[in-house]
């Protein structure tokens, strides 16, 4: 497809290195000649100089024949406009980042009236996963699949669990358990498990199951899924914001420790049942004082990556709190994870991941059956969930009967609503939903997962 990208920051960039890779024609348009050249010294894209909101602008870039124009820049009316100039000049899909919580209420609005694809905003996509996380503060990362009806989830094996040096296989002989466990994440490696495949302490799980299941699994597995009561937020920003109020129906005390006072007294009048206290979140007095040893789950979210780090580390040593932390800088992903972080959160990222999601959705109209894409480990495992169609060559014949790639696992099929845990014998019929989970990116067809 041929792809027009309006704003070449961290999540421009970002989606133009993964889009590329994936064969598109990426153009990308921005006002500073140096951020278009150091990009293309490594991405092999085509760059205009400019502002995305022109008329000029856009033709220069071929906007009549391109399928899909996605604005990303710091500024959300431009975006906007940038992409309501698109749609009047090419007839093209267009896709806009809209942050500002002012326009989340009439999302749906402006959506409508501008007639935008999709209106992507990273603090609330963000804060979106926090909350899930919150809900089973023992996972790292929560994926939704099947419109919701089974969760791909990540966990780490903590020490003494009866889960170290078990078999994949026991994991349903010992424990009865109905899970399926599709990725291990050992140091750099990441491995799709056969059933021989014998876990350790450390390690990095990722599993298919139902809500129930998912339940059942940790209670079986001896893991405590502690619920959370009391959480503390470290930085007003946005991403804070939304977060608090996806959480405003649940009974979790919620502290925020802004430094701005300004921002404290928006967050007052904005979160009226919430504790904000104006101070210093690096300030350890302060931390203490405000029960950081007794809180059960804590989000270092400021602007700033460090900071954040930092918080996650001094929370990590002074109580058995759920980590969440904030990182906007995606470079340093290998060292990130290695740290005692908890769940690690890139905006940017998430950002990228949807609208990615989005052109396989278009891509999908077009000939290939990707429905959704999750990156299990970025670059390393996705998992992507096909649609079967009636005329699809793979129809009927038992998994066990088919040639798969090495390191590709069919983790689930959806068949109207119920979900079958693949063994051998299942086969595949029209209208089924599919969940692959594979090392080997970029797979557009069913066809794909043959060898």
């Amino acid at each position: 497809m041929k792809i027009i990208i309006v704003g070449c920051g961290k999540v421009g960039t970002t989606l133009a290195e993964q889009l590329n890779r994936e064969q598109h024609d990426i153009t990308l348009i921005d006002r500073d000649p140096d951020v278009l050249l150091s990009v293309s010294d490594s991405i092999d894209v085509m760059c205009i100089t400019g502002n995305g909101a022109i008329y000029q602008v856009q033709m220069e870039a071929g906007i009549q024949d391109a399928d899909l124009l996605i604005a990303t820049t710091n500024s959300d009316e431009l975006n906007m406009l940038c992409c309501l100039i698109a749609k009047k000049a090419g007839n093209c899909h267009t896709i806009a980042r809209i942050r500002n919580p002012e326009y989340s209420a009439e999302i749906n609005y402006i959506r409508e009236e501008l007639n935008l694809s999709l209106a992507i905003n990273p603090e609330l996509a963000a804060a979106q996963e926090i909350a899930r996380l919150l809900r089973f503060p023992n996972a790292i990362k929560i994926e939704p699949f099947a419109k919701g009806r089974i969760e791909l989830l990540k966990f780490l094996i903590p020490k003494e669990s009866i889960l170290d040096q078990m078999k994949v296989m026991d994991v349903v002989n010992k424990l009865k358990s109905n899970v399926l466990i599709c990725a291990v994440e050992r140091g750099e490696d990441v491995v799709i498990p056969d059933g021989n495949f014998e876990m350790r302490t450390g390690d990095k799980i990722s599993f298919i199951a139902s809500h129930a299941d998912l339940a059942e699994f940790f209670q079986k597995a001896g893991i405590e899924n502690n619920t959370v009561n009391r959480a503390m937020f470290v930085g007003g920003g946005k991403l804070t914001y939304y977060l608090t109020k996806l959480l405003s129906d649940t009974k979790l005390k919620i502290t925020i420790i802004e430094r701005d006072a300004g921002r404290c007294r928006e967050l007052s009048e904005l979160l009226p049942n919430v504790m904000i206290i104006h101070g210093d979140g690096s300030d350890q007095q302060l931390l203490l004082e405000e029960g950081i040893c007794r809180t059960e789950a804590f989000a270092s979210l400021t602007g700033f990556d460090e900071e954040n780090i930092m918080l996650s580390l001094y929370a990590a040593s002074r109580s058995k709190a759920k980590l969440i932390t904030k990182v906007n800088k995606i470079a340093f992903e290998n060292v990130i994870n290695s740290l005692n972080l908890g769940s690690v959160i890139y905006p940017k990222m998430l950002t990228a991941d949807i609208i990615l999601q989005y052109v396989r959705a278009m891509q999908n109209s077009m000939g290939s059956n990707v429905e959704t894409l999750y990156k299990i480990v970025a670059d390393k495992a996705e998992a992507l969930e096909f649609r079967v169609k009636k005329d699809d060559p793979l129809l009927g014949i038992p998994l066990e009967h088919m040639k798969l790639k090495d390191n590709l696992l069919v983790a689930c099929i959806n068949r109207n609503g119920m979900i079958i845990t693949p063994r051998g014998k299942d086969t595949l019929e029209a209208g089924d939903t599919v969940i692959i989970v594979t090392t080997h990116t970029g797979l557009n067809d069913l066809k794909d997962i043959l060898r």
